[in-house]
This record gives structure tokens, C-alpha cells and sequence, in this order.
């Protein structure tokens, strides 16, 4: 088997460093010119802010762009690796998060915050939940010297299911824990930063291809030239979203840990469960990493603009997704550290 991979770029290669200092810049931000972040905060419509939403944009339309819906019809080719992303994604993953997060914020810490503002936490956490990372996969599959084709099956079929998964769970989640669903503003939300991107990377991979006489490797082209960018997006994203929480951050630190527990817990444990089953069913190392990976990030991107658009961007909803980008790459690093030290002990071929 090939194990030889593309080095990791500057970004790939220090990504917690510049999450970091785009947190501490959003702090400062806030912290410095509150003005100027208010005014941000007040361009929206339809209670969708237009800054965040073209951030978004940025940062997600490269991956989309790069999804290749015709692997699809590979689904067949070694089917466990995707029965466990499916099954971990959908059917296991958004229903521990929600459980996690009433286990803490209505009982753990039921003496430590007000009741209002814990149900906006739990809110938060059960978007984060039921968004099982995209873009952030080819990373971490890379890292891992993950199988890219089958890694591209898993996302494309994973999106596919977001479409029509995500607002119902979501919905079906809030209601048992007692949150008002506004079902417009969240419909909207999935069309904005699923749909419509989506369609739109269909697209223009379609149009690159046919304008090469159909290279796909023309893609690859326009992805390197799109990446840097998704890295401003990213970062330019985390800076406003901190900027929008500076005040609530820098006057109750310890809600950030308090936010954080339940986060890593699901984080590790979403891991473990997917990368065990993956073991005990022989499933090759670059499939099995992967696979256990994808479970255990979070399409951060779509759970703050969801969180933005359904309880406002300076709600404990926000806040909760925040802090999910601000514990997701040290975890994700130590997990993708853990999982090239258990190489050894999966198959290099499927059985």
C-alpha cells in the first residue's frame, strides 16, 4: 500500500496556532473597538448576518468545489468504513451530544448558571452534535495518510444525508429538551450553508471540468487557488465570533470550561466508539482513521450560523458552537496523533 502523502501545508501543519491567535485577535477586537464589532453584529436579514454568512461562503466553497458526487457509485467498494460514519453521524452521535449536554447544563451545573441561559448552552451543543464535520475531513484524513477516494465517498454521502438529516434531528432534539424550534429560520439556515453551496461547488467543478475537456485534475487546480481563501474565511470567522462573545468570555472564564467538559467528552468518546468497531471489523487503517474522525469533528461552520440565525449572535447558543472551535483542533490533533500510533494494529488491506 502507498503510504506516501502530500506534506502538510503551513496551515495544515500549525492549524492550533492560528485558531489561537485568531481568538486572541477576536478578543482584543471586542475587548478594543466594541463599536465597530456592534456594527457588524447589526448587518443581518432574516436573522442571518451577512458578514458571517460570506465568511462561511468563503470558507466552505473550495471543499464543496472538490466533492465529487459521481464516487458515489463507489459505495459498494469496502462498505463498512461508510456503514460506520453513517451510523456513528446520524445515529448515535447527535443524540449523545444532546444527552451530554442535559446531563450537565440541567443537573451537573444546575446550581451554576440560570436556567434560561443553560437551555441556550444545551441548544448550542445539540447543533454542534448533529453537524458531523466536512470540510476539516480532508485534513485530518491526510494527516492519518488516509484513503482520499474513499474519504471523498464518505463525505459526499454524508452531505447528501445532511440535507435532509440535519434540520429534522435538529428540531426533533430542541423539542425534547424543551427549546422553541423556529422551523423557518432553521430551514433556512441548512439551504443557505448546505444547499446552496453545495449546488454551487457542483456546479463549477462540472464547468472547470467541461472547460478541460474532462481533466478533473483541473479541480485540484481551482481548489489550490481558491484554498488561501477558505484559511482567511476560517480565520476571519473565528476573529468576528469571539469579537461578537469578547464581553461574556473575558467576564466568566470558567463558562468556557464549564462549556468545554462536555464538548471533549463527547469528542473522545464519539472517537473511541467509531475507531473500536472500525478495529473489530478489520477495516484498514487509512479507511478505519478517517472514518472515526469525521464522527468526531464538528461542520463548525454550519452549527454557528445555524446557532447565529436561530438564538442571535450574542446568544449562549453561539457562544456553546464557539467554544466547539476553540476545543475541536487540539483535540482533533491528539486524536489524529493516537490514531498513526495504533497503525499497527489494523489491517493494511481490506479483509
Amino acid at each position: 500500500m502507498n503510504t506516501e502523502t502530500t506534506p502538510l501545508g503551513m496551515f495544515e501543519r500549525y492549524l492550533s496556532i492560528w485558531v489561537l491567535l485568531a481568538i486572541v485577535a477576536g478578543l482584543g477586537l471586542g475587548i478594543t473597538a466594541p463599536n465597530a464589532v456592534g456594527v457588524l453584529a447589526g448587518l443581518e436579514y432574516a436573522s442571518v448576518n451577512l458578514v458571517v454568512a460570506m465568511l462561511i461562503w468563503a470558507m466552505i466553497f473550495p471543499m464543496m468545489v472538490g466533492i465529487d458526487f459521481g464516487s458515489i457509485r463507489d459505495i459498494g467498494r469496502k462498505p463498512k468504513g461508510l456503514v460506520i460514519t453513517l451510523v456513528i453521524n446520524w445515529l448515535i452521535k447527535p443524540f449523545t451530544m444532546a444527552a451530554l449536554a442535559v446531563l450537565f447544563f440541567d443537573y451537573l451545573y444546575a446550581d451554576l448558571l440560570p436556567r434560561d441561559d443553560a437551555q441556550e448552552y444545551i441548544a448550542g451543543l445539540i447543533l454542534l452534535g448533529a453537524a458531523p464535520c466536512t470540510a476539516m475531513v480532508f485534513v485530518w484524513s491526510q494527516m492519518t495518510r488516509g484513503d482520499p477516494a474513499y474519504t471523498l465517498v464518505q463525505v459526499s454521502v454524508n452531505d447528501l444525508v445532511m440535507i435532509i438529516a440535519f434540520a429534522p434531528i435538529v428540531a426533533l432534539l430542541l423539542g425534547v429538551t424543551d427549546i422553541e424550534v423556529p422551523w423557518e429560520t432553521l430551514l433556512l439556515s441548512v439551504i443557505l450553508y448546505v444547499v446552496i453551496p453545495l449546488a454551487a461547488g457542483a456546479w463549477a467543478r462540472a464547468r472547470v471540468i467541461a472547460g478541460h475537456g474532462g481533466d478533473a485534475a483541473a479541480v485540484d487546480a481551482l481548489t489550490a487557488h481558491l484554498k488561501p481563501w477558505s484559511i482567511i474565511g476560517l480565520l476571519a470567522t473565528v476573529v468576528l465570533l469571539f469579537a461578537f462573545q469578547a464581553g461574556t468570555i473575558i467576564a466568566n472564564p470558567l463558562l468556557i470550561a464549564l462549556i468545554a467538559v462536555p464538548i471533549i467528552i463527547q469528542s473522545y468518546g464519539i472517537f473511541a466508539a467509531a475507531y473500536a468497531w472500525a478495529w473489530a471489523w478489520r477495516v484498514p487503517h487509512a479507511i478505519a482513521a478517517p472514518c472515526a474522525l469525521i464522527g468526531t469533528s464538528n461542520f463548525f461552520e454550519l452549527a454557528v450560523a445555524v446557532a447565529i440565525g436561530l438564538f442571535g449572535l450574542s446568544s449562549g447558543a453561539a457562544l456553546a458552537t464557539v467554544v466547539g472551535v476553540l476545543v475541536e483542533v487540539p483535540v482533533m490533533l491528539s486524536l489524529v496523533a493516537f490514531a498513526n500510533r495504533t497503525r499497527a494494529s489494523f489491517p493494511d488491506e481490506a479483509a
